[in-house]
């Protein structure tokens, strides 16, 4: 792909080629498996680019290069999950700098913020970034970063990035948008503003449950060659071995994407009429708060539905208990579907005063949309109403 430049082509294309060139020895497309964790130089600092498998490693190299060229950016990083990712960006900040964060993050976020980084002196302000005044006055004379996750985990909502990522720049602040839950396939955080734009690649990225990972892409060269340093110096690195999983399942993100949208929305659209189901939160939905703005900055509303079941905690129990298609499990964006209970299991971590404050109740579950017939789905779920009903 080297005779044009990576803008010039589709991310179908992308997906299966960028980062990799077919071997100029053995002529071999897929990218080999490396797993030598050093590599021989021809005297003292005299090597080809590889030193030592933490700093660098030439399957990792590959799908770094491929998630840049499909995010739009000019570094990728890859780590070994999508919390090793957030806490080297995390790791750009000093003791006694101050975040603005979104108020809807996955649970693993907020423990990082709350548990982990507070205690050595990093601060996070959680607001709802649905309204533009709650992040200007949330920022302090200590704001470095802001963080957003949109759609937001698991209520979904939509945050604008433009519009954040003027009020952030104007402070000076970078700002961070977790992508996981739209992909590159339907979002570009780094065109409409962002500096950083970070992944869970377990998810999405890698699309069949099989392989934890993470990444960081930007466009800018300072923060790319920190990142860079981190990355080594903290070590969070991911195995050659996950490197090609997620590697290989890049190639198929376009079509699989495509087919959890299509699906979902017809989820939605059948969950909003279903006398058992309180509240359908899906921003491809006009009842969406955020549906406007969705329709702006992405090019579709992903393949996440989250839904208040009428009801309490047993019958979201017995709900879930019922379900035979949809597995009940965490995790999300795999080409199975997957159902689960927000409260108890992905944010659990979160303040019990915090997820009632959210509408996180006893009642809502959160669907990961798979590939599986679209009216087998739907049967399953209607098993899991009839369990409801008792």
């Amino acid at each position: 792909m080297a005779d044009r430049t990576h803008a010039q082509y589709a991310q179908d294309t992308l997906a299966i080629h960028a980062g990799y060139e077919p071997d100029p020895v053995t002529g071999a497309v897929m990218p080999p498996i490396v797993l030598s964790t050093t590599f021989a130089q021809e005297g003292p600092g005299q090597h080809k680019g590889f030193e030592y498998g933490r700093s660098g490693n030439p399957t990792r190299n590959a799908l770094e290069g491929c998630l840049a060229a499909l995010e739009g950016a000019k570094h990728g990083l890859a780590y070994a999950s999508g919390c090793a990712a957030t806490v080297n960006v995390l790791h750009l900040l000093s003791p006694g700098d101050h975040v603005v964060c979104g108020d809807d993050v996955y649970g693993g976020t907020f423990r990082i913020f709350d548990r982990i980084m507070k205690p050595f002196g990093l601060q996070a302000s959680f607001v709802d970034m649905s309204d533009l005044g709650n992040v200007k006055k949330a920022f302090t004379a200590k704001t470095k970063l802001v963080w957003m996750e949109t759609p937001s985990n698991p209520m979904l909502k939509i945050f604008d990035i433009a519009g954040v990522a003027e009020i952030a720049r104007a402070h000076g602040a970078p700002l961070v948008v977790d992508n996981t839950f739209a992909t590159p396939i339907l979002q570009h955080p780094l065109d409409l503003g962002a500096a950083i734009v970070v992944h869970s690649t377990t998810k999405y990225l890698n699309g069949h449950s099989d392989a934890v990972g993470g990444a960081v892409m930007t466009r800018d060269d300072a923060l790319a060659e920190r990142l860079r340093y981190l990355q080594n110096a903290i070590g969070a690195v991911p195995s050659p071995f996950d490197c090609y999983l997620v590697l290989r399942g890049l190639k198929t993100l376009p079509v699989r994407v495509r087919q959890h949208v299509a699906s979902a929305r017809v989820v939605a659209e059948r969950l909003e009429k279903h006398p058992q189901v309180a509240r359908v939160i899906y921003p491809g939905l006009a009842s969406h708060p955020g549906h406007a703005l969705a329709n702006r900055q992405m090019k579709g509303p992903g393949g996440m539905i989250s839904f208040d079941l009428k009801g309490d905690l047993g019958q979201a129990s017995a709900f879930l208990k019922a379900l035979r298609i949809f597995a009940c499990a965490e995790s999300l964006g795999g080409v199975e579907s997957l159902a689960e209970h927000p409260a108890i299991m992905t944010h659990a971590s979160i303040p019990a005063e915090n997820r009632r404050a959210l509408g996180i109740g006893d009642g809502l579950i959160r669907l990961s949309v798979g590939l599986e017939d679209v009216d087998d789905l739907w049967a399953d779920l209607e098993r899991g109403f009839a369990a409801a009903r008792g």
